[in-house]
C-alpha cells in the first residue's frame, strides 16, 4: 500500500461492513500493509474470537460511526440491502466497495443513494492466501484516486485488474470467479486418472496437487507464454504429445469443454445479476 493511499486511510477511517472469510482476508491484508486498527471499524452481528482478539490493537467493532474515508461491503448478496444504513447525505463523500457477488452498481446505487462512488470488484477465493485476483469497476461518480484507492485495498489479497465496462463482470465471474472451482476438479480427475494407472489414492492427490500449484507458479513467475511453456515439456513422439493429442483434440478437447464451462458460468451471472 503506498504512503499516499495509507495515510488516506488512516487519517480518514475505514468502515467493513461483514466480516466473513473474505472480509477477514481483506482485513488482515490491510493490517499487515499498515492500517492501523483504530482507523478501523467492523460491523458484523457475529464477530470471531480473531477480531475479537483485535479490540486490544484499537480495532472497533460494531461502534457508532464517524464518516469514513471508505466503506468495504464484505456480505453475500442475499443480505446486502442492509447497507442502506450507511446511505444518506453524511455518506455522500465516502467510497464505497462491494465484494458482494452479483449486486450490479445500479442495485447498489439503489441502496446507497445516487451520491457516493461506488466500485464493484469481483475477487476469487485464493484471496483468503493472498493469491486471489479481484475485477473491479466503478459507477459514474468514481474519480481516478477513487479507483487507485479500491485497487490498493484489494491488491492486499493478490492482483488486480480494472474493466472497461461493467458488462465485463459476468465474464470474470466466469474465468476467475468461478475457475478456482475448475481447477479443484481437474486436480480430483488428474488424481482419479492416476490412481486409475494403479497410484494409491494418496501418492495421485499429491502429484495432482503439486503439478498443478507447480505449473501455475511457473507461469505466473516466467516471462514465457503459456504455449512456449506447455511446448518445452513436450518432445514429438513423447509422452507429454501422446497426452495432449487427447486434451487438444478439436471435437472433444479440454478448450471445447473449458469455453463451455465459462459460457454457462457467465450466463448464470448474467441471469442472477438480472435479479
Amino acid at each position: 500500500m503506498t504512503k499516499l493511499h495509507l495515510n488516506r486511510v488512516n487519517a480518514g477511517g475505514l468502515v467493513l461492513f461483514g466480516c466473513g472469510k473474505m472480509g477477514s482476508a481483506l482485513l488482515q491484508g490491510w493490517l499487515e500493509a499498515g492500517v492501523q486498527p483504530n482507523a478501523i471499524t467492523v460491523l458484523d452481528p457475529r464477530p470471531s474470537d480473531w477480531l475479537l482478539g483485535l479490540q486490544k490493537d484499537g480495532l472497533k467493532i460494531n461502534a457508532k460511526l464517524d464518516v469514513p474515508t471508505v466503506c468495504v461491503l464484505a456480505v453475500k448478496p442475499q443480505i446486502i440491502a442492509a447497507a442502506h444504513s450507511l446511505s444518506g447525505p453524511r455518506f455522500a463523500e465516502t467510497l464505497f466497495v462491494s465484494v458482494a457477488a452479483g449486486t450490479t452498481l445500479s442495485a447498489l446505487g439503489e441502496i446507497l443513494g445516487p451520491e457516493p462512488a461506488v466500485i464493484r470488484t469481483m475477487p476469487n477465493t485464493p484471496a483468503a492466501i493472498g493469491q486471489g485476483i479481484t475485477a473491479l469497476v466503478g459507477n459514474a461518480r468514481c474519480r481516478t484516486e477513487d479507483l487507485a484507492l479500491a485497487e490498493v485495498l484489494m491488491s492486499t489479497v493478490g492482483q488486480v485488474v480494472r474493466l472497461e465496462s461493467e458488462t465485463q463482470i459476468d465474464a470474470v465471474t466466469g474465468v476467475s470467479g468461478s475457475g478456482p472451482a475448475y481447477v479443484f476438479h481437474f486436480i480430483e480427475c488428474l488424481a482419479a486418472a492416476g490412481e486409475a494407472e494403479g497410484l494409491t489414492r494418496e501418492v495421485a492427490i499429491q502429484l495432482a496437487k503439486a503439478t498443478v500449484a507447480g505449473a501455475g507458479a511457473l507461469a505466473q513467475e516466467s516471462n514465457e507464454a503459456v504455449s512456449t511453456l506447455r511446448e518445452n515439456v513436450t518432445s514429438p513422439a513423447g509422452t507429454t504429445a501422446a497426452g495432449l493429442s487427447v486434451l487438444m483434440s478439436e471435437d472433444s478437447g479440454l478448450l471445447t469443454l473449458v469455453r463451455d464451462a465459462v459460457r454457462a458460468a457467465t450466463v448464470r451471472s448474467i441471469e442472477l445479476g438480472a435479479g
